[in-house]
């Protein structure tokens, strides 16, 4: 894998200073799909240089070019796209794309953007570098986590087979909502490293960004979707059953969600400016219950958090605080809404006609463009695990001979899984053949 490359540095530098924000009318449109390309190529060379620990020029480019910002004003406009003109889209009856592709790839921009941004914030000057707009990259966490709080309450993430009668704008929809949930697990990760930045953000040499800690100190109910003996796990994208003897280990979610508490609650600077009220208190003492030995073990940086919270049932709560007054506020969900609002219809109207309904000659050129940028060999070097069988998720060892995409493991899979993959295998298959 040390010699596999996606991109030359002249090429990664050129990639990352064209990046640009577009309107959401633009979104789907030929330079819209060109910077989507770009991204996932910028975002498949991150990881692969995170994976073989040989520097991350990525983040570095990223930071120089002052590039983070406009990661996520892209991130919180395609998440408003999703909200407020994707469902429009499905609500049209007569529209019956050729093939929904095209509009799978602006749904699937939002989990590039934010796969991008948790590798690069892994490093704290990538986080420092998104200056204000951290504010509303919380805020977009916040949204997220509240869905997994809420999905954790009805059992988890949406099921993914699909009806035999649904039509492909339906199963785009479900497909949707798998995504969701993938996304939101990976806005904890980027939460977990803006708190990582919480004390160098807020050091002596620096004016205290009061808005950034406040609206984090809000994010702590994180702990509330935490359940013990847990049968199942999410983890490498899939569901797993848990055995009652791994019932106990950690897993990189747990550990993320641990972390992120630890850091918001135990930072000088954050304890220095939190308002204990007698409901945080007791949310916080409920912790206490999932602290065992195990997990200290595994995590033992968690005995100080079990010492602040053995602490904390000694302590006074207070009444809220109303020493702020004035307050910074997020703006750029607020200026997409104020710029776009009214609009959703004919923003919907104006990509029905123009952007995904694309000729069959259209078709062609864009599969032989996806076929480039997505290289198996690539994709097979990120991959978080072992490919699973496309149809039943069970571990896959035979690829579709046509076109090399998706992972089976047995015949019968394949033929059952024809009838959803067959038009995306011949467009590819089309891609490849024009290459």
């Amino acid at each position: 894998m040390g010699d596999l490359e996606l991109l030359l540095p002249g090429e990664a530098e050129v990639l990352v200073r064209g990046l640009r924000s577009f309107p959401l009318r633009e979104m789907g449109s030929e330079g819209w799909n060109q910077q989507h390309e770009n991204l996932e190529k910028l975002n498949m060379q991150a990881i692969l240089d995170a994976t073989v620990s040989q520097g991350e020029p990525i983040q570095e480019l990223l930071v120089t070019h002052g590039k983070v910002p406009t990661l996520v004003e892209e991130l919180i406009a395609v998440e408003m796209w999703k909200q407020k003109v994707f469902p429009v889209l499905c609500r049209v009856e007569d529209f019956k794309p050729p093939n929904t592709f095209p509009i799978y790839m602006v749904v699937h921009h939002e989990a590039s953007i934010i796969n991008l941004l948790e590798t690069v914030f892994f490093h704290k000057e990538a986080c420092e570098s998104a200056e204000d707009t951290v504010l509303d990259l919380v805020d977009y966490c916040h949204r997220k986590l509240t869905l997994l709080v809420a999905q954790s309450g009805c059992g988890g993430p949406p099921e993914g087979e699909g009806s035999q009668d649904s039509n492909p704008m339906q199963e785009l929809q479900k497909q949707a909502e798998l995504m969701e949930f993938e996304i939101a697990l990976k806005a904890l990760s980027v939460l977990r490293y803006i708190t990582d930045c919480v004390d160098r953000q807020w050091s002596v040499s620096q004016p205290p960004q009061l808005a950034h800690l406040k609206r984090i100190q809000c994010l702590h109910p994180v702990c509330w979707f935490l359940s013990p003996g847990k049968l199942q796990q999410f983890e490498g994208s899939r569901w797993h059953t848990v055995a009652p003897s791994e019932q106990q280990k950690l897993s990189k979610l747990d550990g993320q969600v641990w972390i992120t508490l630890h850091n918001l609650l135990l930072s000088p600077e954050a304890q220095a400016r939190y308002c204990l009220t007698s409901f945080a208190k007791g949310q916080l003492l409920k912790l206490r219950a999932f602290l065992t030995d195990t997990l200290l073990d595994q995590l033992p940086n968690l005995a100080h958090l079990q010492s602040f919270l053995a602490h904390l049932t000694l302590t006074e709560t207070q009444p809220p605080k109303k020493d702020l007054v004035l307050e910074q506020i997020p703006e750029i969900w607020e200026r997409l809404e104020r710029e776009n609002r009214g609009k959703w219809q004919a923003i919907a109207k104006h990509q029905l006609q123009h952007v995904f309904s694309p000729s069959e000659q259209d078709l062609r050129l864009q599969a032989r463009r996806w076929a480039e940028t997505y290289r198996l060999d690539v994709l097979e070097a990120v991959a978080p695990e072992r490919p699973r069988c496309a149809y039943c998720s069970a571990e896959a060892s035979k690829r579709c001979s046509r076109c090399q995409n998706e992972w089976y493991c047995c015949r019968e899979c394949q033929v059952k899984h024809w009838e959803k993959h067959g038009k995306t295998c011949v467009l590819a298959a089309q891609g490849d053949r024009a290459k």
